[in-house]
């Protein structure tokens, strides 16, 4: 390597945290079409001050509406799980934007806490997760600082599903009626049951009603929804690299139907992680004890868990991941004399 493209390595490897000491944040509504607007947080690189803001049922520790700082920033958005909302994964956008990176998490109309209408029409899911790709790229008043090179996408649950999505995939949700029949008592079949759905909404879906991104170079999934609906034909669009997660103690998707599935069919090998003694909501942060009291099911971890330790190590290995496969992906510069 000549000493031009040394110089430059070591550049990279050290831009991010030299302008990354506070987090700016903003809450933005951007269009749809003739779909209802979508709620969007960003999380940025900033000089300015920092001070604790409430977010929901969390706190966080953001200049909220500062300046930018830093030019060529990687792009990084995030869906979250049904029933939830942009706030669901703070943690991991904050020590993104700590990392130097710009994070938008986008909340899915008609799958989120408040409004859960049309939470089984998931071909919507992709569709939104672009239309954040297009305003961050294009309309948000800082765009330019963005590189469009580097752009990845994050997802839990819903949002796991959605980003393998994004990145090429093509489910097959009629596989939900003989997954359900096969075993009823596997909570996603149950949950269907009870609300009286019929278990064969999947059949008649075309397969260009799944949205695909090709900006989006990498993807960490956490935990999966449906992602036995996909198959080896399913996920043989999905050229980028992937970190997969699975709880090993995940009831809710029960191995080997939706993590290790995914893990099975990807055409390349991902980079695979079990977490031991984990459960499915331990991918979202620690509860405030405001949120324990209202929603104890998402909050409860097994004995012996600490989800604030697991996150601190989740939400490294996730920065460690994008830096690693973006840089990656940016276009190799001539070695000059």
């Amino acid at each position: 390597m000549k000493l031009a493209a040394m110089i430059a390595t070591v550049l990279t490897l050290f831009a991010a945290p030299a302008f990354a000491a506070n987090v700016g944040f903003e809450e933005v509504r951007i269009t749809n079409g003739d779909e209802p607007p979508l709620t969007v947080g960003i999380w940025y690189p900033t000089d300015a001050p920092a001070t604790q803001h409430p977010l929901g049922y969390f706190t966080q520790t953001v200049a909220p509406g500062a300046p930018i700082a830093g030019r060529d920033l990687p792009l990084v958005v995030m869906s979250h799980g049904g029933g939830g909302w942009y706030d669901g994964h703070y943690d991991t956008a904050l020590a993104l934007a700590h990392a130097g990176f710009v994070a938008a998490a986008v909340s899915h109309a008609g799958d989120t806490f408040d409004d859960q209408s049309k939470v089984l029409q998931l071909w919507r899911r992709p569709a939104q997760l672009r239309r954040l790709v297009d305003y961050m790229l294009g309309e948000w008043p800082s765009h330019e600082r963005l590189d469009a090179g580097r752009v990845g996408a994050f997802g839990f649950s819903n949002g796991g599903f959605t980003v393998l999505v994004a990145a090429g995939g093509v489910p097959d949700l009629a596989a939900i009626a003989p997954y359900c029949e096969a075993h009823p008592d596997h909570n996603l079949c149950q949950v269907l049951t009870h609300a009286g759905v019929d278990l064969h909404l999947g059949q008649g879906i075309p397969a260009d009603a799944w949205v695909h991104d090709a900006r989006i170079k990498a993807v960490v999934v956490a935990a999966p929804a449906f992602g036995f609906s996909f198959g080896r034909a399913g996920l043989s669009g999905v050229r980028v690299p992937v970190q997969l997660w699975r709880a090993a103690q995940d009831h809710r998707q029960p191995d080997p139907y939706y993590d290790e599935a995914v893990r099975a069919d990807l055409p390349r090998a991902p980079d695979y992680h079990v977490v031991e003694n984990a459960g499915h909501f331990d991918f979202l942060p620690p509860c405030s004890a405001r949120m324990s009291q209202t929603m104890p099911e998402v909050c409860a971890s097994l004995p012996g868990f600490d989800r604030a330790a697991f996150h601190e190590r989740f939400n490294a290995d996730v920065v460690r991941f994008f830096q690693a496969r973006l840089d990656s992906s940016r276009p190799a510069k001539a070695d000059t004399p």
